[in-house]
């Protein structure tokens, strides 16, 4: 399949409707065809993993375009330069996590790219090192508790920034360690609480909004926590 022909399909089924309700997000409803993920799963099933394909897809300016690419890429082709490239260029928080969970997670730089990502200045570069610990945490099934306690002291340090889509990846961040295990749940509430005391709005609301699910009677059962 082609550009032209990818592009043909995203046009047929185009919604007018759901592009103009994405604006909220800072993203022109002009650069945007309204397709939903499911749509774009399927379609990439058909695709199949291509990544000069997908280069030309994220080149090509139109917002399910950018998510379609992450989605044929193959991470084994996928180089260092080519991801920090394609995360220089986001600019919505849907196209950050996406990209994360369905592409640079697979690849082998996986655990890397934290840490050349999260002392950033950009919103969104940050926002991918630290979306890259929740995808670590949630899709390396080989992962060790011990593999990911190399991120948390980056959580204390990041907490403060008090960007929107920074902070709610720290919140999200915090809240997936401290679900993950009896072990890393002290760990993460502990966190929390040295986050209230800090001087910083985005630190307390962080730690006070995961606190709220960690302290909950649904995840304290599933981690046998009485």
């Amino acid at each position: 399949m082609t550009l032209s022909q990818i592009t043909n399909r995203l046009e047929r089924e185009a919604n007018v409707t759901q592009a103009k309700s994405i604006e909220r997000w800072g993203i022109s409803a002009d650069k945007a065809y309204g397709i939903k993920m499911p749509v774009l799963r399927k379609l990439a099933k058909e695709i199949g993993k291509n990544t000069p394909l997908a280069e030309e897809l994220w080149n090509e300016g139109h917002h399910e375009c950018k998510l379609l690419a992450g989605l044929i890429a193959n991470p084994k082709e996928v180089a260092l330069e080519q991801m920090d490239r394609w995360v220089n260029e986001i600019y919505s928080w849907d196209v950050c996590d996406q990209l994360c969970i369905n592409l640079l997670v697979k690849t082998d730089a996986r655990w890397t790219l934290t840490e050349r990502w999260i002392h950033n200045e950009s919103e969104y570069v940050r926002r991918a090192g630290i979306v890259m610990i929740v995808a670590l945490r949630i899709h390396d099934k080989k992962a060790k508790d011990k593999d990911l306690e190399q991120f948390f002291p980056l959580l204390k340090k990041y907490a403060t920034d008090e960007r929107n889509f920074v902070k709610k990846a720290v919140n999200w961040a915090i809240r997936e360690l401290g679900k993950r295990s009896v072990d890393h749940y002290p760990i993460m509430i502990s966190l929390c609480n040295e986050l209230l005391e800090m001087d910083s709005k985005s630190a307390r609301w962080s730690a006070s909004d995961a606190l709220r699910e960690l302290k909950s009677e649904k995840v304290k059962a599933r981690l046998g926590i009485v």
